[in-house]
This record gives structure tokens, sequence and C-alpha cells, in this order.
């Protein structure tokens, strides 16, 4: 059998899809490739960066400490109402058609999401306790300013893959 890409209903809501990332600190590649892909998205599924300030502690503070001020901030920043996809190593790798069909269910859903990227402790268990998906990129530990790299492509790719755009080739 093969795969086909879930057509969108003719009438979409609006979403917005919030990133919100642990780390201040990153390198103009990593602003500029986030930038490119955000602003490929449409208008009805716009892409939005939150960034967030690490914990804060000196040497000897505790990771655990320093995940749950972290966790605290993101969950702070999710808006009202909208849903909680917490990227984790330990969570379920998506394939690019079953990110394309969730985003397809968001958007016709018309509900905005939250993805939640922990700083270098990652995240803490209150976070991934109130995702309604714990998605995992990679087996690999990625930097977590290509994170927001990532992200922002594989959104693109499975909004383009719905439009039967040629951007996604398979």
């Amino acid at each position: 059998m093969t795969w086909r890409p879930t057509k969108l209903r003719r009438r979409l809501e609006t979403v917005r899809l919030h990133l919100v990332a642990i780390g201040q600190r990153v390198p103009a590649w990593v602003r500029d490739g986030y930038a490119d892909y955000a602003r490929r998205m449409p208008r009805e599924c716009q892409l939005e960066l939150h960034v967030l300030n690490p914990g804060r502690g000196g040497r000897k503070t505790a990771a655990s400490v320093l995940r749950a001020q972290e966790s605290r901030a993101l969950m702070d920043r999710v808006p009202p109402g909208a849903g909680v996809v917490a990227l984790d190593e330990r969570g379920v790798a998506w394939s690019t058609q079953q990110l394309a069909d969730r985003l397809s269910h968001w958007l016709g859903s018309g509900r905005d999401m939250a993805l939640l990227v922990g700083g270098a402790n990652g995240l803490d268990d209150t976070c991934r306790a109130v995702a309604e998906h714990i998605w995992s990129l990679s087996a690999l530990t990625l930097p977590h300013a290509m994170v927001r790299i990532v992200v922002a492509e594989q959104l693109y790719r499975a909004w383009t893959l719905l439009k039967g755009h040629p951007y996604h080739r398979q």
C-alpha cells in the first residue's frame, strides 16, 4: 500500500505553532536557518519562536534544579488552550508522513500547538507529563540550537507534503 498525503480541508483554521526553546545564544547560521523556514510557512500555519533564558545557578547547581526552573519557564510560555508537544530523545520518532498527518489534524482543529525544547539538561518530567505527544527527532543527541532548524524544516516539509508541493520528493 502506498502512502498518500492527507488532503487539507478547504477551509482551514489559523493555527500558530509555538516553538518554545531554552537558550539565548545561538550562532547566526542557526538564526538564519530557522528564519528561512519559518518565513516559508503559510499565514494559516505560522511558526513562532519563543526563546527563554537557561536556568540560573552556579556550577554546583544540580541539573534537576535547572531543569525544573526551565520547565516552569517553558510551561509559562504555552498559550492558553494550546496543545503541547515535548521534544525529547526518549520520545517517539515520527516519519515525515506522520508529521504531515499531525499537522493536518492540528490545522483542522484550529488549535495552537506549543513545541517545547529543553536546555542542555533536557526537559523536566512535568513537561513530559502535560505533553500530548513526546517527539524524538533522532536517537542522536543534537545541539539544542540545531533543533530549531530541524523542527522548522520538518514542519515546512510536512506543509508542502500536504499541499502536494514538489519540495518533498518521495
